[in-house]
């Protein structure tokens, strides 16, 4: 039994990352030794647990149900630990975090500097994209997101509310009359973030229900920064998070169109799986964002 514990957690971990090279890399091991642990796994339980192939690995019925054993037995490991780190000389481990790729282009990447500065004996492993990813397949810890959550049965803190406006370059709205209402907008270019509804929702003066247009985007990206940079190019009118279009409005790169409107704001969460590895950990590092998160988008 005892021989069995360190290739399960070897097993589970390379499920998690996918490959036996991205496992290697997460547990500093060679990928050798890796595939040798699961490899001696499959052979003391004579069953195979992996369907191999040169770029994916599968579970197979076996596998799927050691699985979930395996990860729980992980999670409970890891979640004493924190409980003893905590005690001891603080907050210690591995914790990995998805969050919006705009958020690289603001002081976040300080504030992180600032929570590592505090809990120096923990390490993080970032990956900033406008993909939403997979928390539990894609072997994330916890996830910052932006605008409506899917239902699920993952955790859910709201950290501060986005505001957003909608702009254009200059010369591009020198290039039309001025637009007094939502529908002045028909026959404007659009530019989209691919991962939204092409549509507009604008709120009027005075209201609190937003008006709400459909548009054929001239242009569809998926970075919020190529949009602004599309814009201040003057290839149309886009919705940006206030935080990026601070600066570009203040030098005049940038106009609100339609200022008297509004655009929803849209909420900032931080989600975790209920059953979190390392819980102490994740929910100190949502408690330390939460803050500058907030001051952030105010």
């Amino acid at each position: 039994m005892i021989e069995n514990l360190k290739a399960l957690a070897v097993f589970a971990r390379t499920v998690e990352s996918g490959t036996f090279r991205a496992a290697a890399r997460a547990l500093g091991l060679s990928p050798s030794v890796v595939s040798h642990h699961i490899s001696e796994l499959e052979r003391r339980l004579e069953v195979p647990l992996l369907y191999r192939s040169t770029r994916h690995l599968a579970l197979t019925p076996d596998g799927e149900r050691l699985f979930h054993e395996a990860r729980e037995m992980v999670a409970a490991a890891e979640r004493g630990l924190d409980a003893l780190g905590e005690r001891g000389e603080g907050l210690a481990g591995r914790l990995r975090v998805t969050a919006p790729a705009l958020l690289a282009e603001t002081r976040f990447c300080r504030d992180i500097g600032a929570f590592t500065r505090a809990h120096p004996r923990v390490t993080l492993a970032l990956a900033f994209t406008e993909r939403r990813q997979d928390l539990l397949r894609d072997g994330f810890d916890v996830a910052l997101r932006i605008g409506r959550l899917e239902d699920s049965t993952l955790k859910v803190r709201r950290l501060a509310l986005m505001p957003r406006v909608l702009v254009a370059s200059p010369s591009y709205v020198a290039l039309h009359a001025r637009p007094r209402t939502v529908r002045d907008l028909d026959g404007w270019d659009f530019i989209q973030l691919s991962a939204v509804r092409p549509e507009l929702a604008l709120i009027p003066p005075g209201r609190k229900t937003p008006v709400v247009r459909p548009y054929r985007a001239r242009a569809a990206v998926d970075s919020a920064t190529a949009l602004r940079e599309m814009a201040i190019a003057g290839m149309g009118v886009t919705s940006l998070p206030e935080v990026l279009a601070r600066r570009e409005l203040a030098q005049g790169r940038l106009v609100e169109v339609l200022p008297s409107w509004r655009l929803p704001t849209l909420g900032v969460y931080a989600v975790w799986p209920a059953g979190a590895a390392r819980p102490g950990l994740t929910l100190r590092f949502i408690d330390f964002m939460a803050e500058p998160l907030a001051a952030l988008f105010a």
